[in-house]
């Protein structure tokens, strides 16, 4: 028999490694073109409706406020239903809602909005992380890793040029419009991502499973691992609780005070 860490070590790193790096790395390039669009629309917003200091300031508020329930919610959501589908329903909702921003007739309605991408954009680390970890597997993959953060930069880079062309020309709402250009194209590549083997093990689909670990194994050019997948079933999942289990507090403690 085999697990699905030793067939992922097994099958290495190549083609779908590369293709799972390049679209799961884009999602950074729309989350900080999501979250730095703020930073450009700001002025803009406090000319045309008059704000003090703290309602601007309140708009980059209830992004991030946003963003800090809806990754509980959608954490917990993408345990139950799987990292695909929160993954697909978070790009879907962000670009839903950064359209409707540019439509915003006043600033309550902008602030609501917001928060709402910031919600959206909240569960796109639902998948990244776990692809993450599947690419770190690889022994070869190391150099990937460390580039991650490039399309973080790349997108806080490309909405501020963005913002200097568009802003004095058409104005801020054509600005998040076509911030909203990335996040929508990026939902029309999801057929290429599977469902984490993982996830379908943890489940008790192991048929599923399998069949993602073989097409992996035939975009790298190689055999799969002899034997049959399984995995000791897992007695429950998904709990918020077990973040505060006196096992895990004090990890969990630690990487809260870091973010």
């Amino acid at each position: 028999t085999f697990t699905v860490e030793e067939a992922v070590e097994t099958i290495g790193f190549g083609r779908f490694h590369i293709m799972l790096f390049l679209i799961m790395g884009s999602t950074g390039v729309a989350e900080a073109m999501e979250i730095m669009l703020i930073a450009v629309v700001s002025p803009l917003i406090r000319c045309e409706w008059q704000l003090q200091d703290w309602q601007v300031a309140l708009v980059t508020t209830m992004v991030f406020f946003g963003y800090m329930v809806f990754s509980i919610v959608l954490g917990l959501l993408a345990d139950r239903y799987g990292r695909w589908k929160i993954l697909l329903l978070s790009f879907l909702w962000a670009a839903y809602f950064s359209l409707l921003t540019s439509f915003a007739p006043s600033y309550i309605w902008f602030v609501f909005l917001r928060a709402m991408v910031g919600g959206g954009v909240s569960g796109h680390a639902q998948g990244r992380e776990e692809n993450k970890q599947i690419i770190a597997m690889s022994s070869c993959s190391k150099p990937f890793l460390s580039l991650g953060k490039v399309f973080w930069l790349a997108g806080s880079l490309l909405i501020i040029g963005l913002a200097s062309v568009v802003n004095p020309t058409i104005g801020w709402r054509w600005l998040i419009r076509i911030a909203s250009i990335p996040g929508i194209l990026l939902i029309l590549v999801f057929k290429f991502i599977p469902e984490s083997a993982r996830y379908n093990m943890s489940t008790g689909n192991t048929a599923a499973a399998l069949a993602t670990l073989q097409r992996i194994a035939r975009m790298n050019g190689v055999a799969m691992p002899e034997g049959q997948l399984r995995e000791p079933a897992k007695q429950r999942r998904g709990r918020f609780k077990d973040l505060i289990h006196p096992k895990y507090l004090r990890t969990t403690l630690q990487i809260w005070i870091i973010w």
